[in-house]
């Protein structure tokens, strides 16, 4: 299933309901308040037809209208609307005002269309001697129309008031009901990887305990499960680099002595594959240190004695390959895991010497910029696109056509180290866009 706030799911649990309350209520608030303002307005057109029937004179079969110029004149005279009249004989035909006003047959106020235009019109008898005339008194829907809008209005503004205010109330009614999970989210994120202490459920509301105790289990599990990987890790690197070491020195010993040249470059090739074996081991090891979990405890470490520590080895290395290997080292404070330090930066400057042309340069630079310690491993070798940059850093990915017999893990090893000590990566291109530079630069304190 796709994942679902929490929050969101409860608004939607309550608002629709809630919504629609306040809808039933806006619409039975409206239709209260038109019906009698409609029926006032049928009244007042009744009114109107009544005063007209009032002229309506009879004389034999002849049938008249006998109203004033003046009356018809303020009777046809609003503010907003249109008024018309029709005087009818009993038989139907017309005797007297606007022509062709639509007759209902069933009903005494009703609504019809007039010279294009919605009116609303309403019927009243008149006597005519012994029979009845019909007065018709129609009116266009203006006045109505404008009482409708006000009244909707007025019905709904109050609604969707309310609803905003429900809604910002549930918000923040919901959010402080999820408070303690929000809480015991922070904590977690606030924790070091290295942390799988359980979690304190006496300050956690009853409904999140469940949660926690769940929780505290895997924590439990995990603890037992790097426990047991420190182990086999240490078992491991004994049982991998003794027999792969004595490889490596029996092939060294076989190649100092007098050998025919078909046999030592099958020797040649198994002394190599056992260079490279015994590195994809130590990386392997270095990478499954590296993981959260299996890392050793942070001591105050400065990456200048790392590097100096480390330097002999490295020049030896830089002099079998031709390499100009420099140093410009300052002091760099950092908390960390020494042992992994010291993996990340010989990753950084094996391959800076491995994929240098002969006769290039590589420089190991250590310090501080803006108050955070940094190291960073340049060199001038042909260096890597910025299309590929992203995807170096991922575990066993080579760029198409690199040289050599790498495993592609180096830079993986430095990601694993650089984020579990909470430094960033960056590579970017060597001095005068040559080659690489690959910089590891560290939180404060």
């Amino acid at each position: 299933m796709p994942a679902r706030s929490l929050r969101a799911h409860l608004l939607r649990l309550l608002l629709p309901p809630i919504a629609a309350l306040l809808a039933v209520g806006a619409v039975v608030g409206y239709y209260s308040s038109i019906e009698p303002a409609n029926e006032a307005y049928d009244q007042a057109l009744s009114d109107i037809a009544a005063a007209i029937a009032a002229h309506v004179r009879a004389n034999d079969s002849d049938y008249r209208l006998d109203l004033p110029q003046e009356v018809e004149t303020a009777l046809r005279t609003d503010r907003y609307d249109k008024l018309f009249y029709s005087v009818l004989s009993p038989s139907g035909s017309h005797i007297a005002g606007d022509d062709k006003l639509p007759v209902s047959e069933r009903s005494t106020a009703y609504d019809a269309r007039y010279k294009g235009e919605a009116v609303r019109i309403v019927t009243a008898p008149a006597p005519c001697g012994s029979l009845t005339c019909t007065v018709l008194v129609g009116e266009t829907m203006v006045k109505r129309t404008r009482l409708a809008r006000e009244f909707l209005i007025s019905s709904l503004l109050p609604g969707i008031l309310i609803a905003l205010a429900t809604l910002v109330l549930l918000w923040f009614g919901v959010k402080r009901g999820l408070w303690p999970l929000a809480r015991l989210s922070e904590e977690l994120k606030a924790r070091s990887p290295r942390d799988l202490s359980a979690i304190d459920a006496a300050g956690a509301p009853e409904e999140t305990r469940p949660l926690v105790s769940a929780l505290n289990g895997l924590l439990e599990e995990l603890a037992l499960a790097a426990s047991n990987q420190q182990r086999f890790l240490a078992n491991a690197a004994h049982q991998l680099r003794t027999p792969l070491a004595g490889l490596q020195a029996h092939t060294e010993l076989a190649l100092a002595q007098p050998l025919p040249e078909s046999c030592r470059a099958q020797i040649e090739q198994v002394h190599q594959a056992t260079i490279r074996t015994a590195r994809l081991a130590n990386q392997l090891l270095a990478l499954a240190r590296a993981e959260p979990g299996a890392r050793g405890s942070s001591s105050d470490v400065n990456l200048r004695s790392v590097v100096e520590a480390e330097a002999d080895g490295w020049v030896h290395q830089a002099l079998e390959r031709d390499v100009d290997l420099g140093f410009e080292l300052a002091a760099a404070p950092v908390k960390g895991d020494a042992l992994l330090l010291r993996e990340a930066l010989a990753n950084l400057v094996h391959n800076a010497i491995q994929y240098s042309n002969n006769g290039g340069r590589v420089t190991v630079r250590t310090g501080q910029r803006d108050g955070q310690s940094f190291a960073e491993v340049e060199d001038d070798g042909p260096g890597i696109a910025p299309q590929e940059r992203e995807r170096v850093l991922e575990r066993f990915y080579r760029v198409p056509g690199t040289r050599g017999t790498g495993s592609g893990l180096g830079l993986a090893i430095v990601r694993e180290i650089a984020g579990g000590h909470g430094a960033r990566i960056d590579l970017t291109d060597g001095a005068g866009s040559r080659g690489c530079r690959v910089a590891l630069t560290f939180p404060h304190g």
